[in-house]
Order: C-alpha cells, then sequence, then structure tokens
C-alpha cells in the first residue's frame, strides 16, 4: 500500500499519526482534523479501520489510541506478533518485533491445538528519561 493509493481521509488520519508525539485517540485525530472538513467520529473511524487493515497503523488497546507504524514497508501486518512498550510517565511508545517471543508463542498455542490470530503485547512501564 503506498501513500498515493490512500483515500484523501486515510491519508489526512495517517498524516496525523505519524506527526504525533504519541498515541492519539479517534477524538484527538478528529479535533486535529476538523479544519479539514472532519465532522463525525464516523469519518475518522473508517479511515483508522482501513489504515489497520493496511497495516499502516496500531490500535494500543489499553490505551484505546492509534499509532503509525513504526516501520510500514516492512509489511507489519504480516507479522504475527507486535509488540510495544509504553511509559505510563511521557506516554512514548516504542514498536518492536521478537522472532523468539514470536516462535515460542506459536509453539505454545500449537501445543494446545490453537489456532492464533493477530498477537500485540504492551508492556508498560517507565522510560530511561523518565526513570
Amino acid at each position: 500500500m503506498t501513500m498515493q493509493q490512500l483515500t484523501r481521509n486515510q491519508g489526512l488520519v495517517f498524516d496525523v499519526l505519524t506527526h504525533s508525539e504519541g498515541p492519539l485517540s479517534a477524538y484527538s485525530i478528529l479535533d486535529k482534523l476538523r479544519d479539514s472538513g472532519f465532522r463525525a467520529p464516523l469519518q475518522v473511524y473508517r479511515a483508522l479501520d482501513k489504515l489497520l487493515e493496511f497495516g499502516l497503523v496500531h490500535r494500543l488497546e489499553s490505551m484505546n489510541a492509534f499509532v503509525a507504524c513504526a516501520h510500514p514497508d516492512e509489511g507489519c501486518h504480516a507479522h504475527g506478533l507486535t509488540a510495544f512498550i509504553i511509559c505510563e510517565t511521557c506516554g512514548d511508545v516504542v514498536e518492536f518485533h521478537d522472532h523468539m517471543i514470536e516462535d515460542r508463542l506459536k509453539g505454545f498455542a500449537k501445543d494446545r491445538n490453537f489456532k492464533t490470530g493477530k498477537t500485540t503485547i504492551e508492556i508498560r512501564g517507565t522510560c530511561a528519561g523518565c526513570a
């Protein structure tokens, strides 16, 4: 998926997330895009749904917020596991992938005849700058 293939609304939402200092809720995104013609949360949610599908953004479940993918060119949505460390003090979010953890979790599920879907790990704590 290239930026040229995004709809206008998808591109605007992605741009807001890309330039954000941290995770944003859908309503925060809506507030930032009111001058661009966004009037309803549904406009933001539709764009976010597609951006999630394309692997360009991630939803942080524990925060009910969204962040731009740290490496969208690598096909992030193809990974079975996406992990984040989240600073509870400053809100900084770092995305990472660990193939060893991913393989261990897949093995754990397979041993129990459990078919996995998408796996997201959120590790909350304090970053080095805030410690």
